[in-house]
């Protein structure tokens, strides 16, 4: 009898530890905490170290960057290679701090963020203002959609990243 109740106890111990090591990832994150970046799959999206093997995959909220590579039906979009390079550079290796919105998953599992770095800049912003993305609305979580749209104008309006003219090729006629 005893012995059975020690495997009973093993067994717990072995199926609930996972589950409480993930809680306690996403509470230290919620408290405030920075997490590091491991990898930036596009322009828009990431994942960071959460303690698992693997990490989390996050999704940037209230922007759109063009595809950085040809995924099922998605082409490599204008400007996608170049929004992709353009977040890596500003996150892998780095501790940022995340926000969330109303949702905290979108219906792939991906965290919704807000992303800021230990120097305050605010990256969903600044993806749209230097034109690496666009805004992308997707209520309930418009906490910032009024400041994207005005960053996304003002992009537009000096012709930066993918708001640039697109430079057309013209054929040479040979004699």
């Amino acid at each position: 009898m005893m012995y059975k109740r020690l495997l009973f106890c093993l067994f717990l111990i072995v199926c609930l530890f996972p589950v409480a090591c993930e809680s306690r990832n996403r509470l230290k994150n919620d408290a405030g905490g920075y997490v590091v970046v491991t990898k930036v799959v596009d322009g828009d999206t990431f994942y960071f170290d959460n303690g698992n093997a693997r990490g989390e995959k996050a999704r940037l909220i209230g922007v759109d960057a063009p595809e950085s590579k040809t995924v099922f039906k998605k082409r490599v979009g204008y400007y996608g290679k170049e929004a992709k390079a353009y977040l890596t550079t500003l996150l892998v290796g780095q501790q940022v701090k995340l926000e969330y919105d109303i949702d905290r998953e979108d219906q792939y599992g991906r965290a919704l963020v807000y992303v800021y770095l230990e120097n305050g800049t605010f990256v969903n912003a600044e993806l749209v203002k230097q034109g690496y993305a666009m805004v992308m609305t997707v209520p309930p979580n418009v906490k910032h959609a009024a400041l994207f749209l005005q960053l996304q104008q003002e992009a537009r309006k000096k012709n930066r990243g993918l708001w640039q003219p697109e430079v057309k090729q013209t054929a040479v006629l040979l004699p």
